[in-house]
This record gives C-alpha cells, structure tokens and sequence, in this order.
C-alpha cells in the first residue's frame, strides 16, 4: 500500500490536529473531512483543497478506495460510529476513551480482530519522547524495584457540564501507569467531590494496584492554582519524573534512594541522594507519532501500541473507577482479560 486514504471524523476540537498531522504525512493522504456542521467544516476547507468535505458519514463508508476512517467526534458517539467503520471494512483510529463501557471498548477490540483490522485509540502520552525515555529507563533496571508511581494532572481550566475529570483527564494518566508498570491491574479505587456542579467530580483522587505490589495514584482537577503534567516513578535505587510542562527537562532522573539498613544505624534507614541526569530528549510532536504510527500499522498490518485492547482495558479501569466514585471509594477488583 503506497498512501494511506483516510478521513477524519468530527471537525471541531481534537480534529482539525489530526488532520493537519495526517495531511502532512508522506504516506497518508487526507481524503475526506466530515463534520454534521457545515459551519465548522468551511473553516478549513481553504486548508486542504483536495480533501472532500462532507456531513454525511456514510460517505465515508461507502467510498472503496478509504483505507481508514479518524474518529474525533464527542465520547458517547466513538463505539457506534467505530463499530460502523469496522463493519465497512475501514481500518479505525479513535479519541481517547475508546468508549463509555468496557463491554463496547472490548466489542471494538475483538471486531478488529476479528476482521484484520488496526484499531488505534489516541493514547497519546504512550507515545511522547520523554515518557518513551522513562519506559527505556524502566526497563533497563536503572531504578531498581519499583515502588510506585503517580500522576498529576491539574489546571484551573475548563470545567465540562457533561463529564468529570476522572474521565475527560485519567484516560492520559491511566494509559501511561499500565504501559510503564506493563501489568494488569487486579484492583482499583477512587474518591472526589463535585463542588462546582452537582453529580460532575472536578477533583479525583484514583488509586490503581498492581499484581506485583507496584501502586499507581491519580490526581486529577479543574479546580487547581497549578497547571501540571507530571508523572513520577519512585524506585529501589533511583527516581525519575517526566514533567510536560518544562521545556528543557522533560525528563529528570534521580540518582536518590534508601539505604539498606544494617545493624550499624540501628532503627534509621539512611538516605542516598547521588547526581541528577536530565537526558535530552527530541522536540518532535508527540501527535505526529501517533499518527505516524497508525498509518505504518494500516500499510504493514502491525499491531500498535496503544491497540483496541489497550484501549479497553483503560476503559475497565475508568468504568471501575467510577463504581468505586459512587460507592465512597471502596476497591473494585479487575477480573482476567477477556477477549
């Protein structure tokens, strides 16, 4: 397959930047622009002049030579309209969540393969150079046995009417912690408040336990003077945090730890705290390698990364999560992957 032919779905937020990602893409070609807003559609047509535009998702569909279809468009929609992408025939990419219930994220999942199909969610974090590093840090054993790790996600920004910040801000986070930790997790749990809309939690707190002992935590609010992007990994021998908020020091490693206690300090546990690397890590756009990486599945048949049953499986723990929200945070066990 020499050019991938794809058309983006939902034209008003995340859209216009995949888009003008997929546009730009040597192996790619921006065939079609759909959007139920006529409106919004005419903004960019000036942009890209061989693409059709259309309000009509079926044409995507029912055009033969369309590889794959984008799907941007709001939550509730993703598992219907992906579901009809697949049926079609037409490799899928979708905005993070894959969908509001595991049960459909895990349809989405097995359809693709089912029919040999890519299907892709937008993880994007998964595949941002600094975090690429942290993994690469991880599994080379330079932090030793790891601990625990948390997320921040925070800003004094958008409040949404329709959804809280456990699912419009933990999709980031939560697709990170299980890539990092590469484990399923066996339970989970979650506390918040809604102060500024009823029944709409703008701050959570999620906590997310691992097979091997490893603890995630969550931290995730509208309501925050500070605007943060961090992801901290705490290990036996040395400690890393990417901060996506820095421009220069994405990625900070810690040559800091405790020291194993010995009879000689009696009941203390010494500290070590050694030199700190900033590796240098590459400017590109964490969004042009996501879109990269699904147009090279879509030609090569691979399985990327943040695959459907990645996907899903984020999708169980936020569902999880959120029983938990309305159940006074009581932990909510993860049962085996199910395919």
């Amino acid at each position: 397959m020499s050019r991938v032919r794809l058309g983006v779905v939902g034209m008003n937020y995340w859209g216009p930047n995949l888009a003008r990602n997929f546009d730009r893409l040597p192996g790619a070609e921006l065939a079609w622009c759909c959007d139920l807003d006529t409106e919004i559609l005419d903004r960019h047509r000036d942009a890209y002049p061989t693409t059709e535009f259309t309000t009509r998702y079926d044409d995507l569909l029912e055009d033969n030579t369309l590889d794959a279809v984008v799907i941007a468009t709001s939550v509730p929609t993703h598992a219907v309209l992906a579901k009809r992408a697949l049926l079609a025939g037409k490799h899928t990419f979708v905005e993070k969540p894959l969908a509001l219930t595991a049960a459909d994220a895990r349809e989405l999942a097995s359809l693709g393969d089912r029919e040999g199909l890519v299907v892709m969610v937008d993880h994007l974090l998964v595949y941002h150079p600094g975090l690429q590093r942290v993994k690469q840090i991880i599994d080379a054993g330079e932090l030793g046995r790891v601990y625990y790790l948390y997320g921040n996600r925070q800003n004094l920004g958008i409040v949404r009417p329709d959804e809280n910040a456990l699912w419009s801000l933990g999709p980031h986070d939560i697709s990170v912690l299980l890539w990092l930790v590469g484990e399923r997790p066996v339970e989970v749990s979650a506390r918040g408040e809604s102060y500024l809309q009823p029944g709409v939690e703008d701050v959570v707190f999620g906590a997310i336990r691992f097979p091997s002992g490893i603890l995630g935590h969550l931290h995730l609010s509208w309501l925050d003077p500070h605007k943060m992007r961090k992801m901290t990994v705490i290990g036996s021998e040395k400690m890393v945090v990417f901060d996506d908020m820095e421009t220069e020091r994405k990625v900070t490693l810690y040559d800091k730890g405790p020291i194993p206690r010995t009879e000689t300090y009696g009941e203390y546990i010494q500290v070590r705290s050694g030199d700190i690397y900033i590796p240098k890590i590459p400017g590109v756009e964490p969004l042009r390698v996501v879109c990269e990486e699904f147009v090279r599945c879509v030609a090569d048949g691979a399985r990327p990364l943040a695959d459907g049953h990645q996907g899903a499986t984020v999708v169980e723990v936020l569902e999880a999560m959120t029983t938990s929200l309305h159940s006074g945070g009581v932990g909510i066990p993860l049962g085996e992957a199910t395919q």
